[in-house]
């Protein structure tokens, strides 16, 4: 079923630039929006209006909960695009009862954390995290950085999670292939793994396997601290931890006794809390390197969230299979 020029509404957090002036013309080409100013909750004046002429809503950072009580003032929506991540904590069970389809950006969200990790990867083998000029306390001789381990040559990254972003970090190492990939994960058979071109091997053994252990778990009830004292322990010494997932699934108290005493590194863009109190000893431990959560999409990145959106406004309308459709079933293991 073709569906011709519908109505489209946006709803996020306002005033933020999610969408340039190129992309709110491309979904001005698709369909009629009828709004440029978003939704950002639906109290808004507007909102009885435009979402009773609604056919698409897009959605992005900050959009209210899609529940019951929004979709009854929708009679007409066929598609919620969301432009952003995971759509988890932004649907209810009411959108698919009612025969909505619902898509996500995830794969355009994962593209940028995957960029981000691979440079991680790349750096914490070569130390250059660890040895800027004028932070070392620690003046190296040749003989001492040519026989301290450092390099990007018969190394074992372990994955822990093929997610989206685990699966596309995967794909990014094939261009490395003096790089050993190992993937814990209990969802993947033995024959996806070979397909993946990957070792599929237990948390604890890859993580005895590992020079760089990179986390993309979800965050769900069985994957909370699954990162602990015990995998924690069994990672080479001079390790890297690489977090990009959530702050959730890594034991930061078990982790911490391990970077004081400088036997293990860790490059973490997540943390448990988020952000971490101001007198945390992380924040002070010269082989930590921290960032505030910025992997994931920003700046020019908000284009490709922009394009994916306006793909799946367009297969809608042509009716053809989404990019990335979000089904109940999907929801227990999405982060």
């Amino acid at each position: 079923m073709t569906r011709e020029r519908p109505s489209i509404v946006l709803a996020h957090w306002p005033g933020l630039g999610f969408f340039d002036e190129s992309a709110l013309e491309r979904f001005d080409e698709l369909g009629t929006l009828l709004d440029p100013e978003p939704l950002a909750a639906w109290d808004d004046p507007r909102a009885d209006e435009l979402l009773a002429e609604a056919e698409v809503v897009v959605g992005h950072w900050g959009c209210p909960l899609v529940d019951e009580a929004m979709l009854d003032r929708a009679p007409n929506l066929g598609l919620f695009a969301y432009a952003a991540g995971t759509v988890k904590l932004t649907v209810s069970d009411a959108i698919w009862d009612r025969g909505i389809r619902v898509t996500s950006g995830a794969n355009a969200n994962a593209e940028p954390v995957a960029e981000f990790t691979l440079a991680a990867i790349l750096f914490a083998n070569k130390g250059v995290l660890w040895r800027r000029i004028g932070t070392d306390p620690i003046e190296e001789s040749a003989d001492e950085l040519m026989g301290r381990g450092w390099g990007n040559y018969d190394r074992t990254i372990g994955i822990v999670g093929a997610s989206l972003i685990g699966r596309r970090v995967i794909e990014l190492l094939q261009a490395f292939p003096h790089l050993h990939v190992a993937l814990y994960d209990p969802f993947v058979s033995p024959e996806e793994a070979d397909e993946l071109g990957v070792t599929k091997m237990e948390l604890t053994d890859l993580c005895a396997a590992s020079d760089v252990l990179s986390i993309h778990a979800p965050a769900l009830a069985t994957t909370h601290q699954m990162i602990s004292a015990e995998q924690l322990d069994a990672l080479r010494d001079g390790a890297t931890v690489i977090n990009t997932a959530r702050g959730w699934v890594l034991d930061h108290d078990a982790l911490v006794p391990h970077l004081s005493t400088g036997r293990l590194r860790a490059i973490l863009d997540v943390t448990e809390p988020e952000p971490l109190p101001d007198d945390s000893v992380l924040r002070t431990l010269p082989n930590v390197f921290l960032t505030p959560h910025l992997a994931g999409t920003q700046g020019s990145e908000l284009g490709r969230m922009a394009d994916y959106a306006a793909e799946e406004v367009r297969r809608w309308s042509a009716g053809e299979p989404g990019l990335n459709e979000v089904h109940r079933e999907h929801l227990d293991r999405l982060a």
